[in-house]
């Protein structure tokens, strides 16, 4: 990814633990590095099609003289976020916040945070088998189409599957999304959590019925396990229910375990089930 660096822009602000810091306020040093393509610009000499870092650096001094953080971490942390959700084409972030002469009670020049941010794709199931199922599964989508640091891309259709597991229970509708996150993976469970529970979600039986299920298949290509969270998802690969949607708005996404296509894991486990 290309790169547009800002280095060393000297902004006047009121940060620190200190009450006098937030009263007097001191000078604080700023370096971004932009990550964004820049070879459209670079062909046409349009500077709409790149990043202006004239209007990121007075963004990044109004950012800074506006609020008021006791933590360097926080400083960096909100900053990043605003430039990613306000600045089009920007794909990633790394910020440098120096405090020069920090009252630590030592002689010495900065101290300094660096962070690096950016957007990520993740890809989520949606599931219901309870009540208005349809309403519950749309009501999944615009909760995450209105949480700070995500976007919704693609929706696709909602299909009608047979139940997996406890066989017992009403059918489901199905789903899947794409969405592109600031969130990590853990906070982005814990947002799915708070839909499913916003819809009265109850975890009482393992694959049982309920109101909404919303789990993430993918993200970027990530393999995590903990006693949290899995990515991928570890049944993905051998639910229809879930490749077929996927299919739909990704069917060239590829499985960073399997090295599969969704298209190649619903092929094949069709033909393993006897299905055309």
């Amino acid at each position: 990814m290309d790169q547009i660096q800002i280095k060393n822009l000297e902004v006047f602000a009121k940060h620190g633990v200190f009450p006098e810091e937030n009263v007097l306020g001191q000078k604080f040093v700023i370096s971004a590095t932009l990550y964004t393509a820049t070879r459209e610009a670079g062909k046409t000499d349009d500077l709409t099609k790149s990043i202006h870092y004239g209007e990121i650096s007075h963004f990044i001094k109004r950012f800074l003289e506006e609020h008021t953080y006791h933590l360097l971490e926080t400083v960096a942390e909100r900053l990043a976020e605003e430039l990613l959700l306000q600045t089009e084409r920007l794909e990633r972030v790394r910020l440098q916040v120096q405090k020069p002469w920090a009252p630590v009670g030592l002689h010495l020049k900065t101290v300094a945070v660096e962070i690096e941010r950016g957007w990520h794709t993740a890809y989520i199931a949606l599931g219901s088998n309870m009540g208005d199922k349809q309403g519950y599964l749309e009501m999944g989508v615009e909760n995450l189409r209105h949480t700070r640091g995500c976007r919704v891309e693609a929706v696709s259709d909602f299909l009608v599957t047979e139940p997996y597991g406890m066989v017992e229970q009403d059918k489901f509708l199905n789903g899947a999304m794409k969405i592109r996150t600031l969130l990590t993976p853990h906070e982005l469970l814990s947002r799915l959590n708070e839909i499913e529970q916003a819809a009265n979600r109850e975890r009482m039986i393992r694959w049982g019925p309920r109101t909404l299920d919303l789990d993430i298949l993918l993200y970027d290509d990530l393999i995590l396990d903990d006693e949290q969270l899995h990515i991928p998802h570890i049944e993905m690969q051998k639910r229809e229910f879930v490749l077929e949607p996927l299919c739909q708005i990704a069917p060239y996404v590829r499985h960073p375990v399997w090295n599969r296509t969704a298209l190649e894991l619903l092929a094949e486990l069709r033909e393993h089930a006897g299905k055309s």
